[in-house]
């Protein structure tokens, strides 16, 4: 887990540089939220179990290590060193999985929100890879707003927030995103973000044919 001390002189650097670029984000909208509401989001953000798949077998790490091969190339054009696009897209697997996401959803709402900058800031003060707004640090955080520039962090309160939205409108993806965007009901946003994700969605052809023949299979 990187320290404040160690992400913050960077983060701010880099904010400097990137505040006057666009971000594309509406106004997530304060809204009251019940205490067992609030309590259960705050509990899913503070967990500080670092961003390391754990697989159930050998399959399933293989199944990862496909769409990770097939992930990279894609985002190599905005994410040029492979370090960090490795974790970049290591911590946004695990998060979105965390929350019960799919990772394309994820990748399409970060593309539309933010185009993959990290420190964006849009015209209402959202910030970061999700475009998260400041209050949810308070709602549901520590307070500390600028703790939304860490990728992290950013990527699960986003994460966390997107499901909330989804469980709020009964599993309606539309309106979950417009929930997200400020722009319930309106079109433009949740059409932006389905469409972006088609970019993103890895259909798993499976284990090599070979593979299978070797571990005795038909």
């Amino acid at each position: 887990m990187i320290s404040r001390r160690a992400w913050l002189p960077a983060a701010l650097a880099g904010l400097a540089a990137l505040r006057s670029a666009p971000a594309r984000a509406g106004a997530q909208v304060e809204e009251p939220l019940a205490d067992s509401v609030r309590t259960a989001l705050g509990s899913a953000v503070a967990n500080a179990a670092p961003p390391v798949p754990v697989f159930s077998d050998t399959e399933a790490r293989l199944a990862y290590l496909r769409w990770l091969g097939a992930m990279s190339p894609r985002l190599a054009r905005r994410k040029v060193d492979w370090q960090e696009r490795k974790e970049f897209l290591q911590t946004v697997w695990y998060e979105s999985r965390r929350a019960g996401l799919e990772p394309h959803l994820v990748l399409g709402l970060i593309q539309v929100e933010s185009g993959f900058r990290k420190f964006a800031v849009s015209a209402v003060g959202a910030r970061g890879y999700m475009q998260v707004m400041p209050v949810w640090s308070r709602l549901i955080g520590d307070g500390d707003a600028s703790r939304l520039f860490h990728m992290q962090t950013n990527l699960r309160f986003g994460c966390v927030i997107l499901r909330h939205y989804l469980d709020r409108e009964r599993g309606d993806l539309f309106m979950a995103l417009g929930r997200y965007n400020g722009s319930r009901g309106q079109p433009q946003y949740p059409n932006a973000v389905l469409g972006a994700g088609k970019q993103w969605r890895f259909d798993d052809p499976g284990p090599p044919k070979n593979a299978e023949a070797l571990r005795g299979g038909p």
